[in-house]
């Protein structure tokens, strides 16, 4: 198909170019047909002098029609290439900046053309340098610019009713940033589904390239977990009761060298809080005022509260590190501790909850075996 399209933009600028050709060469040929050399007595031979001077310029219009059209490939592609390393902000700075100094060169230029000769010319000049000096200039002025725009928009927000700008507050309150580890720990996919989310779950790109990244490592584990990962995008984005949306911003826009300050900068800039399994991430985070929703931290508080005293049904399944300790699991991943446990090792128990201990890593409950269950 895209041989096809390609055959058919050929034909069509080889038509057109052969079409200006043909009507230069008639300008050109009305032009010499009034000067003394030219051929008047026969007319054979001036119609040949007009079908020759008509047909030289046409055929030289099809002929360069090839070179043209690779001409204006490559200057698409650097200009493609040159727009990758621009963010839609310094696009439209700088699109901001050419028009300001194309205004500027027309106003300028109005009084100018009205010089014989040279008023249309000197026109051009002053529209091709000043709307490269504006260019340049907003470019160079960009975070002046950006800054004066957020100023415009909080005087804006000055003059909103109280009870508009409290709902536009609560809109931004419910954005929630997914953060890498969160997507790989995919613990969050289950939160969804029950729908203890509310507002929207933004996944910026720059995550998403991460994520990428890891599921392409030659190591089996990281290339399983950006697999799992990508598996929950696009999970999350099936669910009909959950708002998905990836965010387009790169870390050069932000300014960030890293994921982690990538992600702290954007929820800085929407007021949008972070979700995550990091430990460091959050810490970070909530030193700088962010609101940080740590899945580990929901699942600890969503563990089963025991009080000594209580018994339970346990497999004891390894020794522990003081002597005749047992270790048993409850379902949750909580480690319990049992006090002369080790000569149970592989058999089912039944535990009395004798104290339990809040740790960094988590909550850790010790026993003592009340018997042997059947």
């Amino acid at each position: 198909m895209q041989d096809g399209m390609g055959r058919l933009v050929n034909i069509i600028i080889r038509t057109l170019l052969s079409i200006l050709g043909a009507i230069a060469g008639y300008q050109l040929a009305q032009y010499l047909s009034g000067t003394s050399w030219w051929p008047k007595d026969a007319l054979i031979w001036d119609l040949a002098m007009w079908g020759v001077i008509i047909a030289i310029p046409a055929l030289a219009g099809y002929l360069i029609a090839p070179l043209f059209i690779r001409g204006i490939a490559r200057i698409g592609q650097i200009f493609e290439k040159s727009l990758q390393s621009f963010s839609w902000q310094d696009l439209f700075v700088a699109i901001l900046g050419l028009i300001v100094g194309l205004i500027v060169a027309n106003l300028l230029a109005m009084p100018l053309s009205s010089i014989p000769n040279l008023g249309f010319y000197l026109a051009i000049l002053l529209n091709i340098v000043l709307g490269y000096i504006g260019l340049i200039l907003f470019l160079k002025r960009k975070d002046e610019i950006v800054g004066m725009w957020s100023s415009f928009e909080t005087l804006r927000d000055k003059f909103h009713l109280k009870g508009k700008k409290v709902r536009e507050e609560d809109t931004e309150a419910s954005l929630k940033l997914l953060d890498t580890s969160a997507l790989i720990d995919a613990r969050i996919l289950d939160i969804a589904k029950v729908g203890f989310i509310e507002g929207s779950i933004c996944i910026p790109g720059f995550v998403l390239l991460e994520l990428q990244a890891i599921a392409d490592s030659t190591d089996p584990l990281r290339r399983a977990k950006g697999r799992r990962g990508m598996e929950v995008v696009e999970e999350l984005q099936k669910l009909p009761d959950v708002k998905v949306e990836i965010l387009e911003h790169s870390l050069k826009e932000l300014k960030a060298d890293t994921v982690d300050e990538g992600l702290i900068e954007l929820a800085k800039r929407l007021k949008a809080k972070i979700i995550t399994t990091d430990y460091n991430l959050n810490k970070i985070a909530s030193i700088q005022g962010l609101h940080v929703l740590n899945v580990n931290d929901l699942a600890n508080a969503l563990k089963p509260v025991l009080i000594p005293g209580e018994t339970l049904e346990v497999d004891v399944i390894k020794e522990g590190k003081e002597p005749n300790q047992g270790v048993a699991y409850l379902t949750d991943g909580t480690m319990l501790v049992v006090e002369d446990g080790e000569k149970y090792i592989g058999k089912r128990v039944e535990v009395v909850i004798t104290s339990l201990l809040q740790t960094s890593a988590g909550r850790l409950i010790f026993g003592r075996v009340k018997r042997e269950a059947n």
